[in-house]
């Protein structure tokens, strides 16, 4: 790859990232405030219900985001290789086998989701009619969901996130739009709720859907047949498939065990921990939607060089971007809570620490698995993943039967996330030549002594302080400040650091001549 051609790559993905970034912090901004309001309307046993039903439909959704990577792999590579034709082939079967999906979902909700939520969900009677009102709403948002998948991946694929980031304020603006108008409804407010949700989601796959046929011709709806591409991305989804059994087992099983062993209440505390922690890792997730593209098609043309680079800068940059955001609330667990929801659920505070920890694993390997799919050999890594994430399930009810404390659910998931990780560096090793020395040095080193560095302070002062409005202020700026010190001075690497102090001279001398 030519310097100038790696010059315009970094650019681009660094364009995109503040991109994604903007809209992550407008979204964030709109969530927690959301969230706030809603549980507070709701009421905690209603929010608990939400989140359970909700489950027990996303539970079956795992067919759909199994063909969801296989999408975004397969268009990633054909326009890598420019091949329009191929694409719009692509683009055109991915879209008939996401219908099939959909029609097969349905099936399966209607029949085996309803039985569970009749026969082992617990759920007040009075409550049971609203729940099969969010039931069915969840099932037709989850149709649409599936539906917008190879619209979103051609827009991930031609790295237009300025799309993601305008439509976002549309979407933030109706979620506004539902606090309101949760406010002044005079009928069942979790009915309206999940109706309103769905309202969004349809409004949202019209807009994505034409911005993506307006820009992208290969989005042009034809009827294709075409065997041998159906079997490549059945057959990659199909392993892909076990996998994200395993992301469901951990997600929504875990829900549904909660819910069996301890009623909709634990759910409510464990639906305000996944609040936050998907706030925190969406930023995370936007840089590594932004160089995601570039992994793929780096080794569709062979740069094995340029994606190991990618591989790392895109864990470690994502480690720092999550702890530089959770250290605040990993120190101040109790008072974030009690300012953003006032009485916040039982539980609350220790599920929200323990899933913050597993987060931080968690992004360390999500470019690894960018990689892994993009050589698309995955059997074996997806039957060892797969295996090794299903695991919780039963371990959790095993535990739970020894010791009924809610809390060794997300332990069991912690030290399993912790595991699936080094099961995915091997891997990526395997498929990628990803030298594990590389990864250490660049990734796990400058994580460990930004963790070390970046924590002592912030926790010795916080404890010698009361909890008030001056020292939550106080010790969240000193996060902020310790953990980007610590990441200029033993996070970054010599080109790294040299690079962003010329960004930075570079700004301040604009902001001089102005």
């Amino acid at each position: 790859m030519s310097d100038q051609t790696l010059d315009n790559n970094n650019k681009r993905i660094a364009k995109n990232t503040l991109l994604l970034y903007v809209r992550m912090i407008f979204l964030l901004l709109i969530s927690l405030f959301t969230s706030r309001v809603i549980l507070q309307t709701l009421g905690v046993e209603d929010y608990g219900i939400y989140n359970v039903v909700g489950g027990v439909v996303t539970m079956f959704a795992f067919f759909n985001t199994a063909m969801a990577g296989s999408t975004q792999r397969f268009l990633n590579f054909d326009l890598a290789k420019n091949d329009i034709t191929e694409l719009n082939d692509t683009f055109n079967t991915s879209l008939l086998i996401h219908s099939i999906i959909a029609i097969i979902v349905i099936i399966l909700v209607e029949t085996i989701g309803m039985w569970f939520l009749c026969n082992k969900m617990v759920i007040p009677e009075e409550r049971y009619g609203a729940a099969l009102w969010v039931f069915q709403c969840s099932i037709l948002t989850m149709v649409v969901g599936i539906m917008s998948i190879p619209y979103n991946a051609a827009i991930i694929a031609h790295e237009k996130m300025s799309a993601f980031a305008y439509i976002s304020l549309l979407e933030a603006g109706m979620k506004l739009a539902i606090v309101y108008l949760l406010l002044i409804s005079d009928f069942d407010k979790l009915k309206v709720y999940a109706t309103l949700l769905l309202c969004i989601s349809i409004i949202i796959r019209v807009v994505y859907s034409s911005y993506s046929k307006k820009h992208f011709p290969e989005t042009k709806i034809k009827l294709v047949w075409n065997t041998d591409k159906i079997k490549r991305m059945g057959a990659f989804a199909s392993w892909n498939l076990i996998g994200n059994l395993a992301l469901m087992g951990v997600t929504q099983g875990l829900n549904m065990v909660l819910n069996i062993f301890f009623g909709p209440i634990v759910n409510a505390a464990r639906g305000v921990a996944v609040q936050v922690q998907n706030a925190i890792l969406q930023f995370a997730s936007s840089f590594q939607t932004a160089i995601n593209p570039q992994i793929t098609k780096s080794y569709a043309v062979g740069d094995y060089s340029y994606m190991h680079s990618l591989i790392c800068r895109g864990a470690k940059f994502s480690f720092f971007l999550v702890f530089l955001l959770s250290l605040p609330i990993l120190v101040m667990t109790n008072q974030v809570l009690e300012y953003w929801l006032e009485t916040p659920p039982m539980y609350s505070a220790a599920f929200l620490q323990i899933i913050i920890i597993t987060a931080l694993v968690d992004c360390l390997s999500n470019p690894l698995n960018n990689a892994i799919n993009a050589s698309g050999r995955i059997r074996s890594f997806q039957l060892t993943n797969g295996i090794t994430m299903l695991m919780v399930i039963p371990v959790s009810v095993i535990v739970l039967y020894m010791d009924k404390n809610p809390c060794w659910v997300f332990v069991v998931q912690f030290i399993l996330t912790s595991f699936t990780h080094f099961v995915k560096l091997w891997f990526a090793k395997k498929r990628t030549g990803l030298l594990l020395k590389v990864y250490l040095k660049k990734v796990y080193i400058p994580c460990l002594f930004v963790i070390i560095l970046g924590s002592i302070i912030p926790y010795i002062i916080h404890k010698f302080l009361a909890e008030n409005i001056f020292s939550f202020c106080l010790v969240g700026v000193l996060c902020m400040c310790s953990v980007c010190m610590a990441i200029y001075v033993v996070g970054l690497d010599n080109n790294e650091r040299i690079a962003i102090s010329k960004k930075i001279n570079s700004v301040i001398g604009k902001i001089k001549i102005k």
